[in-house]
């Protein structure tokens, strides 16, 4: 019933948006919605998380199906779409009193953003691969359409780019996914019914057929690192998250990133057990650290901090895969952490940077100088999100990173690992850069002193709590999740 649920109630809820008229109304419905989705991925994470219980949930005859990694990505959706349902309320306001939006493109957000998550919340919990995929692709059809949002030149160009690269790498996905299936008819024997479903494949995976296998895992990671951002195939993000609302870049860059680091998570385990370690890991660390290393000198010589941000979410899907790539219970549990911590430091980030640009009128850091000055929090929390996303210690994304590196270490590449330290290191550096002359200048006299939206700020606090929260501790239920999320990237059905 909670699986059942949780994708009824955005659904429900998006779909309500499109009768109702007063704008209060759909500003309601969302904030309830997430608070109910998040209320029911608690619920299913103590489930899944429960000692001696069966580490799985089923619903409609084993369709939806959540073990604790299904469970993880879920909470981690359900919490990024809540933090952007109650930014999203002083987001817009603004917004519309500027006269930079009127009340039916509002109305257009406030229906496509539940839609948007819940084809998000379906791709961790449909067992069949063929329904992830669906899930995957459902999210380019309401995503493109915050891309183009405010009707722009520029924000059509960045939809029109999103939506060419990511139905190319979509279509790669869907090959991969069939060729997958291909490899594994002949030791499915009577079971060809469910022979899409992961928790059925992944039993016989290494019974595949290992040439199949290959050519169905690259595509897959080309069609589902193109979802991810993985250079070279991550050209749409900066145009995408540049030209979105912030609260739908939020839910790009901190929620659905997930979903696409998660599928290629599940195809790399039937990938490892067909193939061994050494071709998945090959693949994986390549795309992983090209991806780091691409992203390090646009960080340096970066202009626009929407941009900025986009690079940052290429650099932390890099070490994702990476972290995967390398193996092993370290490379494992620090791709899992990563995923976790940089989930929920994201969102900050992309909250301070829509109030900058929204106070400044700009997204360019030449136009923008002492912002803790005219905005103090958002200033302060500017830089507190920058220290955090950067893996500066004792910030949770530093023990992730390090977990990584050692994960590097213990695989025996020490030229990856270096070539991981530098990239890491030069992000850092440009990153604080750009961030302390952007919050630590001189305040400007045209750009008077302003008061914290409570919307806005509310939705900065929560963050906030947790990023400091998950830097000192990390609730047992939730690393029990990741525990078990380990042990399933390694091998357990």
């Amino acid at each position: 019933m909670v699986l059942v649920l949780l994708l009824a109630v955005p659904l429900l809820a998006g779909l309500l948006c499109l009768v109702i008229r007063p704008r209060v109304w759909w500003e309601r419905l969302n904030l309830a919605a997430f608070v109910i989705v998040a209320g029911l991925a608690v619920l299913l994470g103590q489930d899944v998380a429960r000692p001696g219980g069966p580490g799985r949930v089923l619903a409609l005859n084993g369709w939806l199906q959540a073990d604790a990694l299904s469970a993880l990505v879920v909470g981690l959706t359900a919490f990024v779409a809540l933090a952007c349902a109650i930014y999203a309320v002083g987001y817009f306001r603004r917004d519309l009193q500027e006269g930079r939006i009127t009340e039916a493109q509002l109305r257009h957000y406030y229906v496509l953003a539940p839609l948007f998550v819940c084809a998000m919340l379906l791709a961790p919990l449909a067992d069949n691969l063929g329904v992830m995929w669906v899930a995957i692709e459902s999210t380019t059809l309401a995503s493109v359409l915050l891309v183009t949002f405010y009707n722009h030149k520029t924000s059509f160009e960045a939809g029109w780019k999103y939506i060419i690269i990511g139905s190319v790498g979509i279509s790669l996905a869907l090959f991969g996914t069939v060729i997958t299936y291909s490899s594994a008819v002949g030791v499915l024997g009577a079971d060809t019914h469910h022979g899409m479903n992961w928790s059925v494949l992944v039993g016989i995976a290494d019974k595949f057929n290992p040439t199949a296998m290959r050519l169905a895992f690259v595509m897959v990671v080309l069609g589902y690192g193109t979802k991810a951002g993985l250079a070279p195939m991550h050209t749409w993000k900066p145009d995408a998250y540049s030209e979105a609302p912030v609260p739908a870049a939020a839910l790009l860059g901190a929620g659905f990133i997930n979903c696409a680091i998660y599928s290629i998570m599940r195809f790399d385990v039937l990938a490892e057990k067909c193939l061994g370690h050494e071709f998945p890991s090959r693949m994986l660390v390549g795309f992983g650290l090209f991806s780091i290393l691409l992203a390090a000198p646009f960080v340096l010589v970066q202009r626009n901090f929407r941009r900025l941000l986009a690079y940052s979410s290429i650099d932390h899907a890099g070490i994702m895969v990476a972290a995967l790539g390398f193996g092993g219970r370290l490379g494992f549990l620090g791709a899992v952490l990563h995923m976790l911590f940089h989930a929920v430091t994201k969102p900050l980030l992309f909250f301070c940077a829509g109030n900058v640009q929204q106070q400044f009128s700009s997204p360019y850091f030449r136009k923008v100088r002492g912002v803790i000055h005219t905005l103090p929090w958002t200033g302060t929390l500017f830089l507190l999100g920058a220290f955090a996303v950067t893996g500066t210690p004792p910030f949770s994304l530093f023990q992730s990173e390090f977990i990584t590196l050692s994960a590097a270490l213990a695989d025996g590449r020490s030229w990856t690992a270096a070539l991981f330290v530098l990239g890491v290191v030069t992000i850092f550096v440009g990153f604080l850069l750009h961030m302390s002359k952007m919050n630590l200048g001189a305040a400007q006299e045209a750009v008077p002193r302003a008061a914290e939206c409570p919307w806005k700020f509310g939705a900065m606090a929560l963050v906030s709590a947790v990023v400091v929260t998950f830097s000192l501790w990390l609730p047992a239920p939730l690393f029990e999740l990741v525990k078990q999320s380990v042990h399933i990237l390694g091998g357990a059905s």
